[in-house]
């Protein structure tokens, strides 16, 4: 097939290259000049043959509605819009009557993994009709991992399925990030455990909890045993916080994902004012003894 891709970045980038090595023909644009192969996205959609096919791979929220806005002005009627990136289900109808009032469809598509997609393949969920996914499928086939469709690939639904879905999953991976975390902290605080790279290692085959996740953490241990390079802070890209308001919403318990949600919080405090709040009560009530900042250092 050929495909408009926009966004060239960390995924979009090597996204273009697997679907060229898959022999489709792939017109990217971004407004980096040097890797861009179009200077506008109305020279992206001159360059394509109607009816077009365009995959948008830019970061969530405003820049996601600029670019669909701006597509629904150079595209025409029987084209075909493939929003790939991690925006909330609740944008999806939006961007799917604007350009469905010009007579262009659309499809939204989760996309799992990272930079790693480009050799092993990206996990796909998406929304859309059948008839709009049945025409981009050799897309979706070419970027899916080898193996049964099944096992990578869904159409989790109409519109709006598919960031559902990818919401929900990146919820689920903010747990299982956190559950290894902890596990890991456990075995180095134990003097028993003479090398806790290694226990991670084994856990890699024939356990219950193996897993890629767990892979890429034993690959990060061995890279940098004690964590030295790097710090704790850790930033979320919206799909937790978003899992945990719809699981509020329906009424689900989800303890895990939004623990793990609110530990990311507090990775970035430099001094947590609950705990400040809680010392400060044992003070009060029992005369406990308290760290001052000037005793701190």
């Amino acid at each position: 097939m050929q495909l408009g891709l926009v966004g060239l970045g960390k995924m979009g980038f090597n996204m273009r290259q697997r679907l060229r090595e898959g022999g489709h023909e792939v017109i990217g644009y971004d407004p980096r000049p040097e890797v861009t192969d179009v200077p506008t996205l109305a020279a992206l959609a001159e360059a394509l043959d109607a009816p077009r096919v365009v995959w948008v791979m830019v970061p969530s929220g405003h820049i996601t509605d600029e670019t669909i806005t701006s597509l629904a002005e150079v595209l025409s009627p029987g084209d075909l819009v493939i929003d790939g990136g991690n925006s909330r289900y609740t944008e999806d109808g939006p961007h799917a009557k604007l350009l469905g009032d010009k007579g262009i469809a659309f499809i939204d598509a989760g996309v799992s993994g990272g930079i790693w997609g480009l050799t092993e393949g990206y996990g796909l969920m998406v929304g859309g009709s059948k008839e709009d996914v049945a025409r981009a499928m050799p897309i979706f086939e070419t970027l899916r991992p080898p193996g049964e469709l099944a096992d990578g690939f869904v159409r989790a639904g109409p519109v709006g399925a598919g960031h559902y879905a990818k919401m929900v999953h990146n919820g689920i991976e903010y747990g299982l990030m956190m559950a290894y975390a902890e596990g890991y902290e456990l075995l180095a605080a134990e003097d028993l455990i003479e090398d806790t790279q290694a226990v991670i290692q084994a856990w890699t085959n024939g356990t219950v909890v193996r897993s890629w996740l767990q892979q890429l953490l034993a690959k990060a241990l061995k890279e940098d045993p004690q964590f030295d390079d790097i710090t704790g802070y850790t930033e979320d890209s919206g799909e937790g916080r978003w899992t945990v308001e719809e699981a509020i919403n329906h009424r689900v318990p989800m303890p895990v994902i939004a623990a793990s949600l609110f530990a990311r919080f507090a990775s970035r405090q430099k001094d947590s004012p609950t705990m400040k709040a809680v010392s400060a009560l044992r003070n009060q009530f029992g005369g406990h003894a308290v760290t001052r900042i000037s005793e701190s250092g």
